[in-house]
């Protein structure tokens, strides 16, 4: 399943009735253009669809938004060329020992703001009133999603901040490491009526998830589905105490065997 995919079902079966609906969806063409951008030239981009350069320029430097007919036209043809996990494929590299650099995932906005394009698309028509992630390398994608989806973004962090009155915390132990770890929220971040979306990166161990699944769990409020770029294996499912209603979204697969990063992850 492709972000292209998500969003044109989202908003294809969708009667624009008002003026944000339909600049958002203009917006999100406009995105979808860019990460196109990454991979075409601007000569390939008009022999696709078969609009001229400088058009595609104005576009891409936000100069200008295509009206909602062009949007949509240029929605059909891009949704053929882009595929977010495609691009997610494309940016990891492996050195000789298996492991990857994240770097040029985690720090690419338009690259995450498609991810949390896909995100919407995802999970359109559950409740979600907040998100939650860990820091570090969450904070990212987390803040993304939280402002597509419109709602607050919760941080949980290894260390207690001076000024937060109190905390809930979770604390676990790094698979196959021995090492303990403690992540802790501010008590009031999380509400007992939340209905909490768990964004990270990245998934291996599945540890770190889990402990952000019993934070919801102490806050009394319901995990209504975990969002993660990429997941290693599958193992990390059993590990994670997730509950049947909620719904998980993975947008790129790597076998264990072909990747590794540190435990915990």
């Amino acid at each position: 399943m492709t972000l292209s995919v998500d969003i044109e079902n989202l908003y294809g079966n969708l009667k624009m009735t008002t003026h944000a609906e339909d600049l958002k969806f203009r917006l999100v063409t406009v995105e979808l253009l860019r990460t196109a951008k990454k991979r075409y030239t601007y000569r390939a981009l008009k022999a696709k669809t078969g609009l001229p350069v400088t058009v595609l320029s104005r576009y891409v430097k936000g100069h200008v938004l295509p009206n909602t007919e062009r949007a949509r036209q240029l929605w059909k043809t891009l949704s053929k060329i882009v595929s977010l996990e495609m691009e997610l494929k494309s940016r990891i590299k492996f050195n000789k020992d298996g492991y990857f650099d994240n770097t040029s995932i985690v720090g690419d906005v338009n690259l995450l703001r498609q991810a949390a394009n896909y995100a919407l698309a995802s999970f359109a028509g559950k409740r979600v009133t907040k998100v939650l992630t860990a820091a570090v390398d969450g904070i990212p994608l987390g803040t993304m999603v939280a402002q597509t989806l419109g709602v607050n973004l919760v941080i949980a962090k290894n260390t207690k901040e001076v000024g937060v009155p109190s905390f809930l915390e979770e604390t676990y132990i790094l698979n196959n490491s021995g090492v303990t770890m403690t992540l802790y929220i501010p008590k009031d971040s999380i509400r007992r009526r939340d209905s909490v979306l768990i964004v990270d990166d990245m998934i291996k161990s599945g540890d770190t998830q889990a402990a952000l699944i019993n934070l919801v769990h102490k806050a009394k409020a319901e995990v209504c589905g975990l969002f993660s770029l990429i997941a290693i294996g599958d193992q990390w499912k059993e590990r994670m105490n997730i509950p049947k209603n909620a719904h998980v979204e993975i947008i790129l697969r790597l076998n264990e065997s072909t990747s590794r990063r540190p435990s915990g992850i």
